[in-house]
């Protein structure tokens, strides 16, 4: 890996999480509040997270949204009554990660150029803002805004190019091999995994790291 100019992320399981998507976090709160693993969770999850897809205001914040999810999903799995207690532990668990990851965005940004590049809603800008992540960086791609998610090279593209990078001047950091390696590896972008438990990078020599606050030690 050569000497970067830029540095995008992922948001939702790279900078409030160690590794872990939203579904599976998800997953595990609800087993916990609703007493057990419900069947169709995976079913309800997808329907819950489409339905908020450009359908959300642009300034909705972080809480609020976690709060709509957990609502859609409880709501598909008749367990109304989780929702809140879901939401409320979701976002203690992100508030700590985030905490640490705005450390580290701040240490970093003295040095790269910073941007996420996320699918999400059509409110990660304000996300951004309410979580302190916005002063440190240069732009935060939303999928819902761009009409592109990842893997596809667009959204990429559209983060580079407010970056002024070309893609062998940035590493990409996220936790999905499907979206976020695949997507940097198909644009010949450096791209570090982060990594929650077991599993084989995508590519040989690949960085893997177990959380953001290790990046600076892998970066050349």
């Amino acid at each position: 890996m050569s000497a970067p100019e830029a540095l995008l992320f992922d948001f939702g399981g790279t900078l409030d999480a160690d590794g872990l998507a939203w579904k599976e976090r998800f997953r595990r709160l609800f087993a916990e509040e609703a007493g057990g693993e419900a069947a169709g969770f995976d079913r309800a999850f997808y329907d819950a997270d489409d339905a908020l897809v450009g359908a959300v205001p642009a300034q909705l914040p972080f809480s609020e949204t976690v709060r709509l999810l957990a609502q859609g999903v409880a709501e598909k799995l008749s367990c109304p009554e989780a929702a809140g207690r879901v939401a409320e532990r979701f976002l203690a668990d992100a508030g700590r990660s985030l905490a640490s990851s705005r450390k580290v965005l701040e240490r970093l940004s003295e040095r790269y150029r910073l941007g996420i590049v996320s699918n999400f809603y059509g409110n990660l800008e304000a996300v951004c803002r309410e979580t302190g992540l916005a002063p440190h960086l240069t732009t935060a791609v939303d999928s819902a805004v761009v009409g592109a998610t990842k893997p596809d090279p667009r959204i990429f593209r559209a983060a580079l190019s407010a970056l002024a990078a070309l893609p062998g001047e940035a590493v990409f950091v996220g936790d999905s091999l499907p979206r976020d390696m695949a997507g940097a590896k198909g644009l010949g972008m450096a791209h570090v995994w982060v990594r929650s438990g077991e599993g084989s990078p995508c590519c040989p020599g690949d960085r893997v790291i177990g959380s953001v606050l290790e990046l600076p030690e892998v970066l050349p």
